[in-house]
């Protein structure tokens, strides 16, 4: 079975399921949840707190806890219960982490023997036969093919969690020796505001509540702490496209698809700026784990004959 993950600093995204990218673990079996995973002889549960940021996230076990949640929700939702598969992940990289990471990035999920696990007290056994890592953020605009091959010079700018990835695609083709990675995702956001609101209103925020003001969602926080919070949105989509500028990437004379969850919450404020040009937004935060999707069955089926 094919399973695709993208593996966010903020949120681990599947085609179908997107979850923040935190974990507790526990010594004995939690109560009040029937979402744990049990693996290694220690217990699991999803925290809505994210994890801190990695640009290595193979340097310990965490993302892949985080993988097997993620397998285990697609291997429930198929909806025929196997307690052994085989499993062929289709993951990816940044743009500009891709060559250095590529093999380290594969060789983590890599085991020589099944993965043993239970989740929702379901034991599995799964051995990953294969692991395909693609350029994160080409992966995204995949399914736009049609747009992506008329189009000779093109700009995919990926805003996640901690990181902005920039890739130029030529004739519908990534160019890997121009790819940048900036600090400025929405994680870096968040923890200015977190603070300026703990300084100035002696309240404590978190990244749920900076995202439910943002999409309209949040009915409780006072109207001066929202207002902080649209003034900082505002100011760090006018500082992503400055910052795009300073790379040479003006996007007033090149044509660009903003994707990530990021460009989703900034939309209203990156579309409304005359330095975004014309930019076209992709409104999945799924849309890089469907591209390696689409990416994993192509190759698969090539292997395949």
């Amino acid at each position: 079975m094919l399973i695709a993950i993208d593996h966010g600093n903020y949120a681990i995204k599947t085609p179908r399921f997107t979850f923040v990218s935190g974990l507790t673990e526990h010594s004995v079996k939690p109560p009040m949840t029937d979402e744990i995973l049990e693996y290694g002889g220690r217990f699991w549960t999803l925290s809505s707190k994210r994890l801190p940021y990695m640009r290595d996230k193979t340097q310990d076990e965490r993302f892949f806890i985080l993988t097997l949640f993620a397998i285990a929700k697609e291997l429930e939702r198929k909806g025929q219960y196997s307690p052994n598969e085989h499993i062929q992940l289709a993951v990816g990289l940044p743009p500009e982490h891709y060559g250095g990471l590529k093999e380290k990035f594969a060789n983590y999920f890599k085991r020589s023997a099944p993965v043993r696990f239970s989740y929702r007290d379901k034991p599995y056994s799964a051995l990953i036969t294969q692991v395909m890592v693609f350029p994160q953020a080409f992966a995204a605009v995949v399914p736009q093919s049609g747009m992506v091959l008329n189009t000779s010079r093109l700009f995919i700018i990926d805003i996640g969690g901690y990181t902005t990835d920039v890739l130029l695609l030529q004739n519908g083709k990534p160019d890997l020796q121009f790819c940048r990675s900036l600090e400025t995702g929405v994680i870096t956001m968040n923890n200015e505001v977190i603070r300026k609101v703990s300084s100035q209103y002696d309240m404590k925020i978190d990244d749920e509540h900076i995202t439910n003001v943002l999409q309209g969602k949040e009915k409780y926080l006072p109207d001066e702490v929202k207002e902080e919070i649209f003034t900082a949105a505002r100011h760090h989509a006018n500082d992503i496209l400055n910052q795009l500028r300073e790379l040479q990437v003006d996007l007033r004379s090149n044509p660009a698809v903003f994707i990530g969850g990021g460009s989703i919450l900034l939309q209203p404020y990156l579309s409304g700026s005359p330095l975004a040009g014309k930019a076209e937004f992709i409104d999945s935060p799924n849309a890089n784990a469907v591209g390696y999707e689409m990416l994993g069955e192509k190759q698969l089926a090539r292997l395949r004959g």
